[in-house]
């Protein structure tokens, strides 16, 4: 919506143009994205940056087509992992960096709470926590699901089992069923487990139309790779 006697942009979130023509909105997403690049500069484990380009592009285009805020789904999506857990000595630290940064950033007290509410609401961790409730969340939330299926996702699955040690597959050892928060972080696993514990699941939990339709292809492909896998694995493939 255009003021013409102030020449200033209202903004989805409510953010306003500032004087030299940069919206504040703009200036905290180009913060971000800068804050971003040299937190994840770091990983090797498909926690990098590509990573977050592409889910924050998918949450940005989700949002759009269903109806939600555009600017805090771009925001909560570049900055989704910067508290992860996995990332940092523990979540109260990450927790603690990412709201170390907010407080530099000219946001208005509601926009802040829902981007904080989707970044410690979206994880998986196990399965174990309730459905997301807003649209926004349930937008970031697909966006970062979805970059975990399909091709990138069996590449990020394997470059983040290298780089914690742990092992391709064991037939042996069955995947489990039930587990808790910590034996989802901390328990024996194998890289093929992984899809059974968690990312043939995703396809179900997704919460947009759009999400579902991308995360049904993406779906049928990983299937498709673990069965050739497998095949492989026991010589049953010639």
């Amino acid at each position: 919506m255009v003021d013409d006697n102030s020449n200033r942009t209202t903004k989805a979130s409510g953010t306003l143009e500032q004087i030299d023509g940069t919206s504040v909105g703009e200036a905290v997403l180009r913060a971000a994205r800068a804050f971003v690049q040299g937190d994840v500069s770091k990983h090797t484990d498909g926690h990098d940056w590509p990573h977050i380009e592409r889910v924050t592009a998918l949450a940005v285009e989700l949002a759009h087509r269903m109806g939600a805020d555009p600017f805090v789904c771009e925001l909560a999506a570049l900055l989704h992992d910067v508290p992860d857990e996995k990332l940092n000595e523990s979540l109260e630290a990450g927790m603690e960096k990412l709201n170390g940064w907010l407080d530099q950033q000219q946001l208005e007290p509601g926009t802040r709470e829902a981007v904080v509410n989707i970044i410690s609401t979206i994880s998986y961790a196990g399965g174990q926590r309730p459905a997301v409730s807003s649209l926004e969340a349930q937008v970031v939330q697909d966006a970062d699901r979805l970059d975990a299926l399909g091709a990138i996702g069996i590449a990020r699955t394997f470059a983040f089992a290298g780089a914690r040690g742990r092992e391709m597959y064991d037939p042996a050892l069955p995947p489990r069923e039930q587990m808790t928060r910590e034996e989802y972080r901390n328990g024996r696993s194998t890289t093929i487990n992984h899809f059974y514990e968690k990312l043939f699941k995703l396809k179900d939990l997704m919460n947009t139309s759009y999400g579902r339709e991308l995360a049904e292809q993406r779906h049928a492909f990983m299937v498709e790779f673990v069965e050739q896998f497998k095949r492989e694995w026991e010589g049953t493939d010639r």
